[in-house]
Protein backbone atom coordinates (compact mmCIF):
# COMPACT_ATOMS: atom_id res chain seq x y z
CA UNK A 1 0.00 0.00 0.00
CA UNK A 2 1.31 3.51 -0.79
CA UNK A 3 2.11 5.88 1.35
CA UNK A 4 -0.25 9.40 0.96
CA UNK A 5 2.32 11.94 -1.34
CA UNK A 6 1.67 14.87 0.94
CA UNK A 7 1.45 15.51 5.18
CA UNK A 8 1.63 17.66 7.33
CA UNK A 9 3.65 18.47 10.33
CA UNK A 10 4.10 20.96 13.17
CA UNK A 11 7.37 21.35 13.85
CA UNK A 12 10.16 23.98 14.87
CA UNK A 13 13.15 24.86 12.14
CA UNK A 14 16.28 24.20 14.08
CA UNK A 15 18.68 24.93 11.20
CA UNK A 16 18.93 26.13 7.71
CA UNK A 17 21.46 26.26 4.51
CA UNK A 18 21.23 27.51 1.10
CA UNK A 19 20.78 25.25 -1.78
CA UNK A 20 21.41 26.06 -5.31
CA UNK A 21 20.30 29.73 -6.39
CA UNK A 22 17.18 30.04 -4.64
CA UNK A 23 16.39 26.96 -2.73
CA UNK A 24 17.09 26.05 1.17
CA UNK A 25 17.63 23.12 2.86
CA UNK A 26 15.84 22.76 6.70
CA UNK A 27 16.52 20.50 9.49
CA UNK A 28 12.57 20.73 11.37
CA UNK A 29 11.89 18.95 14.56
CA UNK A 30 8.41 17.88 14.63
CA UNK A 31 5.80 16.73 17.09
CA UNK A 32 4.49 13.55 15.03
CA UNK A 33 7.74 12.42 12.58
CA UNK A 34 10.46 13.94 14.94
CA UNK A 35 14.11 15.26 13.03
CA UNK A 36 13.24 15.91 9.20
CA UNK A 37 15.26 17.55 6.39
CA UNK A 38 13.46 18.85 3.74
CA UNK A 39 14.12 21.11 0.72
CA UNK A 40 11.96 24.82 1.03
CA UNK A 41 12.03 25.25 -3.24
CA UNK A 42 12.36 29.07 -4.16
CA UNK A 43 12.27 30.45 -0.59
CA UNK A 44 14.87 32.97 -1.48
CA UNK A 45 13.02 34.81 -3.97
CA UNK A 46 12.02 38.09 -2.70
CA UNK A 47 8.26 37.28 -4.17
CA UNK A 48 8.44 33.99 -1.80
CA UNK A 49 5.27 33.52 -0.09
CA UNK A 50 6.42 30.59 2.26
CA UNK A 51 9.86 32.35 3.61
CA UNK A 52 8.45 34.53 6.42
CA UNK A 53 6.84 31.22 8.12
CA UNK A 54 10.48 29.38 7.63
CA UNK A 55 12.45 31.36 9.75
CA UNK A 56 14.86 29.55 12.50
CA UNK A 57 13.44 29.06 15.95
CA UNK A 58 10.00 29.40 14.25
CA UNK A 59 6.85 27.15 15.24
CA UNK A 60 4.64 26.73 11.93
CA UNK A 61 1.88 24.02 10.14
CA UNK A 62 4.03 22.78 7.31
CA UNK A 63 2.76 20.79 4.58
CA UNK A 64 5.05 18.53 2.78
CA UNK A 65 5.70 16.71 -0.44
CA UNK A 66 7.03 13.06 -0.42
CA UNK A 67 10.50 13.44 -2.98
CA UNK A 68 12.84 10.46 -3.79
CA UNK A 69 15.43 12.25 -1.57
CA UNK A 70 13.97 15.25 0.57
CA UNK A 71 10.54 15.73 1.12
CA UNK A 72 9.61 19.04 -0.52
CA UNK A 73 7.87 22.41 1.43
CA UNK A 74 4.28 22.73 -0.57
CA UNK A 75 3.04 25.37 1.98
CA UNK A 76 3.58 26.45 5.34
CA UNK A 77 2.06 28.90 8.14
CA UNK A 78 3.48 30.05 11.41
CA UNK A 79 1.96 29.50 14.90
CA UNK A 80 4.44 31.21 17.38
CA UNK A 81 7.51 33.55 16.25
CA UNK A 82 9.33 33.47 19.55
CA UNK A 83 9.42 37.15 18.52
CA UNK A 84 11.49 38.17 22.11
CA UNK A 85 14.26 35.86 20.80
CA UNK A 86 15.22 37.41 18.27
CA UNK A 87 15.24 40.94 19.60
CA UNK A 88 18.48 39.79 22.00
CA UNK A 89 21.77 38.63 20.53
CA UNK A 90 22.23 36.70 24.03
CA UNK A 91 19.12 35.04 23.91
CA UNK A 92 19.43 34.05 20.17
CA UNK A 93 22.42 31.96 21.07
CA UNK A 94 21.02 30.37 23.54
CA UNK A 95 18.28 29.37 21.18
CA UNK A 96 20.71 28.39 18.65
CA UNK A 97 22.61 26.04 21.72
CA UNK A 98 19.40 24.48 22.26
CA UNK A 99 18.47 23.85 18.36
CA UNK A 100 22.19 22.22 18.14
CA UNK A 101 21.57 19.87 21.24
CA UNK A 102 18.22 18.27 19.56
CA UNK A 103 20.05 18.25 16.51
CA UNK A 104 22.97 16.23 17.53
CA UNK A 105 21.18 13.96 19.43
CA UNK A 106 17.97 13.86 17.68
CA UNK A 107 17.81 10.53 15.13
CA UNK A 108 15.96 11.49 12.08
CA UNK A 109 12.27 10.32 11.67
CA UNK A 110 11.79 8.98 14.81
CA UNK A 111 8.85 10.59 16.77
CA UNK A 112 10.06 12.39 20.52
CA UNK A 113 6.87 14.11 21.73
CA UNK A 114 8.23 14.86 25.18
CA UNK A 115 11.39 16.28 22.82
CA UNK A 116 9.25 18.50 20.90
CA UNK A 117 7.46 19.39 24.39
CA UNK A 118 10.45 20.42 26.09
CA UNK A 119 11.78 22.45 22.50
CA UNK A 120 8.88 24.74 22.82
CA UNK A 121 9.34 25.13 26.35
CA UNK A 122 12.86 26.18 25.96
CA UNK A 123 12.47 28.88 23.55
CA UNK A 124 9.43 30.16 25.22
CA UNK A 125 11.57 30.34 28.55
CA UNK A 126 14.55 31.81 26.73
CA UNK A 127 11.71 34.73 25.72
CA UNK A 128 11.45 35.80 29.19
CA UNK A 129 14.27 34.21 31.72
CA UNK A 130 16.40 36.74 33.68
CA UNK A 131 18.27 33.95 34.29
CA UNK A 132 20.12 32.38 30.78
CA UNK A 133 22.31 30.11 32.32
CA UNK A 134 19.64 28.57 34.81
CA UNK A 135 17.27 28.01 31.68
CA UNK A 136 19.84 26.41 29.74
CA UNK A 137 21.17 24.00 32.24
CA UNK A 138 17.79 23.03 32.83
CA UNK A 139 16.69 22.23 29.35
CA UNK A 140 20.48 20.42 28.85
CA UNK A 141 19.42 17.99 32.07
CA UNK A 142 15.95 17.86 30.76
CA UNK A 143 16.87 16.89 26.94
CA UNK A 144 19.73 14.25 28.25
CA UNK A 145 16.39 12.51 30.40
CA UNK A 146 14.50 12.37 27.09
CA UNK A 147 16.93 11.29 24.92
CA UNK A 148 17.98 8.32 27.49
CA UNK A 149 21.09 9.81 28.65
CA UNK A 150 19.84 10.93 32.19
CA UNK A 151 22.79 11.41 34.16
CA UNK A 152 22.80 9.02 37.52
CA UNK A 153 22.96 11.21 40.61
CA UNK A 154 21.86 9.44 43.56
CA UNK A 155 24.10 6.36 43.52
CA UNK A 156 27.42 5.37 42.97
CA UNK A 157 27.47 4.23 39.47
CA UNK A 158 30.44 1.58 39.99
CA UNK A 159 29.16 0.21 43.43
CA UNK A 160 25.43 0.79 43.07
CA UNK A 161 25.71 2.47 46.57
CA UNK A 162 24.01 5.68 47.61
CA UNK A 163 25.70 8.48 46.84
CA UNK A 164 26.57 10.29 50.46
CA UNK A 165 26.12 13.94 51.09
CA UNK A 166 30.36 14.75 50.73
CA UNK A 167 32.09 15.84 47.65
CA UNK A 168 32.58 13.04 45.31
CA UNK A 169 33.48 12.41 41.67
CA UNK A 170 31.88 12.65 38.59
CA UNK A 171 32.69 10.64 35.54
CA UNK A 172 30.81 11.84 31.96
CA UNK A 173 32.04 8.03 30.85
CA UNK A 174 29.87 6.09 32.69
CA UNK A 175 27.66 8.78 32.97
CA UNK A 176 26.80 9.41 37.02
CA UNK A 177 28.72 10.40 40.01
CA UNK A 178 30.92 7.51 41.34
CA UNK A 179 31.14 7.66 45.32
CA UNK A 180 35.25 8.64 46.69
CA UNK A 181 36.05 5.47 47.73
CA UNK A 182 35.49 4.45 43.62
CA UNK A 183 36.44 7.90 42.35
CA UNK A 184 39.64 8.69 43.83
CA UNK A 185 42.43 7.89 41.51
CA UNK A 186 40.16 6.87 38.39
CA UNK A 187 41.30 8.69 35.03
CA UNK A 188 37.90 9.79 33.90
CA UNK A 189 36.77 11.14 37.43
CA UNK A 190 36.43 14.47 38.58
CA UNK A 191 36.13 15.51 41.60
CA UNK A 192 32.26 16.86 41.99
CA UNK A 193 31.64 19.50 45.00
CA UNK A 194 28.79 18.84 47.49
CA UNK A 195 26.91 21.89 46.04
CA UNK A 196 27.31 21.48 42.39
CA UNK A 197 25.53 17.56 43.24
CA UNK A 198 22.63 19.29 45.18
CA UNK A 199 22.25 21.51 42.52
CA UNK A 200 22.31 18.86 39.61
CA UNK A 201 19.85 17.11 41.47
CA UNK A 202 17.52 19.79 42.02
CA UNK A 203 17.87 20.75 38.08
CA UNK A 204 17.00 17.00 37.26
CA UNK A 205 14.06 16.94 39.72
CA UNK A 206 12.47 20.14 40.50
CA UNK A 207 9.79 21.72 38.19
CA UNK A 208 11.30 25.15 36.35
CA UNK A 209 9.56 27.51 38.76
CA UNK A 210 11.11 25.74 41.86
CA UNK A 211 14.56 26.47 39.92
CA UNK A 212 14.55 29.66 39.27
CA UNK A 213 14.24 30.55 42.42
CA UNK A 214 17.96 28.50 43.37
CA UNK A 215 20.51 30.96 44.56
CA UNK A 216 23.84 29.96 43.28
CA UNK A 217 27.63 31.23 43.37
CA UNK A 218 29.67 31.38 40.61
CA UNK A 219 31.51 28.84 41.62
CA UNK A 220 28.88 26.36 41.75
CA UNK A 221 27.34 27.72 38.37
CA UNK A 222 31.02 26.95 36.51
CA UNK A 223 31.27 23.42 38.16
CA UNK A 224 27.57 22.56 36.63
CA UNK A 225 27.96 23.81 33.82
CA UNK A 226 31.28 21.83 33.32
CA UNK A 227 29.97 18.88 34.11
CA UNK A 228 27.41 18.79 31.74
CA UNK A 229 29.01 20.49 28.90
CA UNK A 230 31.42 17.34 29.38
CA UNK A 231 28.81 15.14 29.82
CA UNK A 232 27.32 16.24 26.27
CA UNK A 233 30.85 16.37 24.27
CA UNK A 234 31.31 12.97 25.78
CA UNK A 235 27.91 11.68 24.32
CA UNK A 236 27.96 13.29 21.08
CA UNK A 237 32.24 12.96 20.60
CA UNK A 238 32.52 16.62 19.73
CA UNK A 239 32.13 19.76 21.03
CA UNK A 240 29.01 22.46 19.68
CA UNK A 241 30.22 25.51 18.50
CA UNK A 242 26.57 27.17 19.71
CA UNK A 243 27.86 26.52 23.14
CA UNK A 244 31.31 27.64 23.06
CA UNK A 245 29.54 31.25 21.35
CA UNK A 246 27.27 31.56 24.17
CA UNK A 247 30.17 31.27 26.73
CA UNK A 248 32.02 33.85 24.88
CA UNK A 249 28.79 36.04 24.27
CA UNK A 250 27.90 35.89 28.46
CA UNK A 251 27.80 38.61 30.82
CA UNK A 252 29.43 39.01 33.88
CA UNK A 253 25.79 39.18 35.89
CA UNK A 254 24.99 35.78 34.73
CA UNK A 255 27.62 33.92 35.71
CA UNK A 256 27.98 35.28 38.48
CA UNK A 257 24.11 35.53 39.83
CA UNK A 258 23.72 35.32 43.78
CA UNK A 259 25.63 34.27 45.91
CA UNK A 260 25.06 30.98 48.14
Amino acid sequence: MSRERTYGVEAVILKRSDLGEADRLLTLYSASHGKLRVVAKGIRKTKSRKSGHLELFMRSNILLARGRNLDIVTQAEIIEAFLPIRADLERTAHAYYIAELIDQFAEESLENRLVFDLLLTALRRLGDSGDLWLTARFYELRLLGAFGYQPQLHYCVQGDEAIEPVDNYFDAARGGVLCPRHGAGESGARPLSLNALKTLRYLQTRDYDECARLALSAPTRAEVETVLLRTITHLLERRLKSAEFVRALRRPELVEGRRE
